[in-house]
């Protein structure tokens, strides 16, 4: 029932002569129950999505608000980095569970920093071919805790099966080979075949393919990690009614427009709107579409705007904590080096390598005089502390405590709450400007190793390292802001709803769609 024509364009609606070869009898679900369909859209924000609606932009998003439930402030994790966001998705559990603490950070049991893909600068530095492999094996395989279990494992343990297009988190059961182009495995000494574990249907760019062709999975085009081929891809199980109980399909291309463009970027959802039509278009309509599966159309994370202003928006932390040896990406620790600095966009990890020599609180100190830095937060004996260069007085903070949160989290508190914007009422503490400060700093902090400190940046401004990117009058995220954290979240096919509007809480709920 495949259609070779669709991806050329002439199996659209309408075209009677591909007619037969589209889904026009898809049956309200398969033998394995109506399938669960999550169409992860990266950096998709409340603001510009009901601009992009209400401008006749976003037709698909569009139907599926006016048939669905809509949630504008679903709650990312910290720091909010798709591959923290991802994981917390599909583990259900914040970092200091999953293990997996941002997009760059400091393996202290290796002694290097990790680093995933912030910008082929980097990477360059802190070695090619070690960098592609933490990407592409060690990142799912070794980085992410096996003490958490993601859905697409939890699935295929209970004889379900599930399916991952593009996503950068994947983690399942089943083997796969990972195909690196030849220019790449010439250049690098990396093995050519590398053995991944994902779910049982599994597509990843160039490298694991569901559709065999080779349209929009070329290097130029990010080895297939584009729209495009997520749309590609998915068309392959649609049109042969192989959909699985659980089908994640990721959307990366709105994310650089935002970062181009800024956070009230319109065009990038067009753009991603009209991929989705493309997938509905393969139904005799898209009622027929809805009757079909369960959609969950979502961001990951959101972005804060960045100034125009070069010197003010960017915080060089190298040139701020300049009195300490700092790591060089291309020279790894060396014995003098006091400090190593993971830079997140607008969040980052800095690492003290020998507390003896320099403390923590040392450069907490020399930090807070920076009013564009809004949270600084580290350990203190048994509490969290957290100050802030906008505010004056410390928090400190520790879960099992008198006060409880709206999400079921109790905590002990003492100092001055204003530092991360709570106030307490007779219903308990409620968050201001920073959703789940508590819970989301806290797993920051206990993510992984080390004597460290985080930082986040005020909307308007994004930290820089030694060879970051960065965002000049566009949009970043990573911090603890609201800006960075909230997404919407649209639902077709249940009236449930997850227990928490926080990503942290979606998988048990995904899960009970499909039972």
């Amino acid at each position: 029932m495949s259609c070779p024509d669709y991806e050329n364009s002439k199996c659209r609606k309408g075209n009677r002569n591909c007619e037969e070869k589209r889904v026009d009898k898809l049956e309200n679900g398969t033998k394995l129950g109506k399938p669960v369909l999550l169409l992860v859209i990266d950096t998709l924000m409340d603001a510009p999505l009901k601009q992009a609606i209400s401008e006749g932009r976003a037709p698909v998003l569009k139907f599926l608000v006016e048939n669905g439930q809509y949630f504008p402030d679903i709650i990312a994790p910290f720091p909010t980095m798709s591959v923290n966001v991802d994981t917390t998705l599909l583990t259900g559990t914040y970092c200091d569970q999953h293990r997996l603490p941002g997009l760059t950070w400091f393996n202290q049991q290796e002694n290097r920093l990790i680093n995933y893909g912030t910008h082929y600068r980097e990477l360059l530095k802190l070695g090619l071919g070690r960098s592609i492999e933490d990407v592409l094996f060690n990142m799912n395989e070794n980085h992410i805790s096996h003490q958490v279990v993601t859905i697409h494992e939890e699935l295929q343990n209970n004889s379900k099966e599930s399916a991952s297009i593009n996503a950068l988190i994947y983690r399942g059961n089943t083997e796969h080979h990972l195909k690196l182009p030849r220019t790449l495995t010439f250049l690098i000494k990396i093995p050519k075949n590398l053995l991944a574990k994902a779910p049982k249907v599994f597509s990843f760019g160039a490298l694991a393919k569901i559709n065999p062709s080779n349209r929009y999975q070329h290097f130029f085009q990010k080895l297939g990690i584009n729209d495009s081929s997520s749309v590609q891809q998915l068309t392959q199980l649609i049109i042969n009614q192989r959909l699985p109980n659980f089908s994640i399909v990721y959307f990366p291309d709105l994310d650089q427009s935002v970062h181009k463009n800024g956070r009230l970027d319109v065009t990038g959802i067009e753009k991603a709107d009209k991929h989705l039509q493309k997938i509905f278009d393969l139904y005799e309509s898209w009622e027929a579409a809805l009757s079909a599966n369960i959609w969950i159309a979502m961001g990951d994370n959101g972005q804060a705007w960045v100034s125009a202003n070069k010197e003010e928006a960017l915080i060089d932390l190298r040139k701020m904590l300049g009195s300490f040896r700092i790591m060089k990406e291309g020279k790894g620790v060396q014995v003098k080096d006091q400090l190593v600095l993971a830079v997140n966009d607008r969040m980052a990890y800095i690492y003290t390598l020998n507390p003896n020599d320099v403390a923590v609180e040392t450069v907490v100190e020399i930090l807070q005089e920076d009013s564009r830095i809004d949270v600084i937060a580290w350990k203190k004996e048994q509490s969290t502390a957290v100050r802030s260069g906008v505010r004056k007085g410390e928090l400190l903070f520790r879960p099992d405590g008198e006060f409880m949160d709206k999400y079921g989290q109790s905590w002990s508190l003492t100092g001055d709450l204003n530092v991360l914007d709570i106030k307490q009422s007779d219903q308990g503490i409620e968050y201001g400007v920073y959703p789940d400060a508590l819970a989301r700093i806290h797993s920051s902090l206990n993510s992984h190793e080390g004597d460290f400190l985080i930082v986040s940046a005020k909307p308007g401004y994004e930290f820089i390292g030694e060879g970051s990117p960065s965002h000049v009058g566009g949009a970043g995220h990573g911090g603890l802001h609201q800006q960075d954290t909230l997404v919407p979240m649209i639902v077709t096919g249940t009236n449930t709803k997850p227990p928490h509007l926080r990503i942290v809480d979606l998988k048990g709920w995904i899960l009970s769609l499909i039972e």
